[in-house]
C-alpha cells in the first residue's frame, strides 16, 4: 500500500509541479520583454535573446529544483499523502515565488545600470 500512495503522490506532484513552472516562467517572461528593451536601448535581438536565455535558465533551476524535492518518505495512509503532497507544494510555490523575485530584481537592476550608462554618456557629451 505504501508503494503505491507514492506513486500516486509523484503522479500528482510532477506535473503540478511542472504546470506551475511553465505559468510562472510565462507570465514572467511575456512581461519582462518590455524591461530587456528598456535595458537593451530598443535593441530588440539582444534583447529578445538575453530573455530568451533567462527563461531557459529559469526553467533548468525550477525543474530541477523540482525534480531535487521529489522523494516522498513515510506515506501510509490517504491523510499521510495529501500531507506530504501539501508541504512539497507549497514549498515548491515559495521557492518559485523566491525565484520570481530575483528575477524581478535581476530586470530593475539592469533598467537602473543603463539608466546609469545613459546619464555618464549624457554627462561626457
Amino acid at each position: 500500500m505504501e508503494n503505491a500512495l507514492m506513486v500516486k503522490g509523484y503522479l500528482i506532484y510532477l506535473p503540478i509541479a511542472l504546470l506551475m513552472t511553465v505559468l510562472v516562467a510565462r507570465t514572467l517572461f511575456k512581461n519582462s520583454q518590455i524591461f530587456m528593451l528598456d535595458i537593451f536601448n530598443g535593441r530588440e535581438e539582444i534583447a529578445m535573446a538575453t530573455n530568451r536565455l533567462f527563461e531557459i535558465g529559469f526553467y533548468l533551476m525550477n525543474i530541477g529544483a523540482a525534480l531535487l524535492i521529489l522523494k516522498m518518505n513515510g506515506i501510509f495512509t490517504p491523510q499521510d499523502l495529501i500531507e506530504a503532497l501539501s508541504h512539497k507544494l507549497g514549498g515548491f510555490s515559495i521557492y518559485l515565488g523566491i525565484m520570481l523575485f530575483l528575477n524581478l530584481y535581476l530586470f530593475f537592476r539592469g533598467k537602473r545600470k543603463a539608466k546609469e550608462k545613459v546619464q555618464v554618456a549624457e554627462v561626457k557629451a
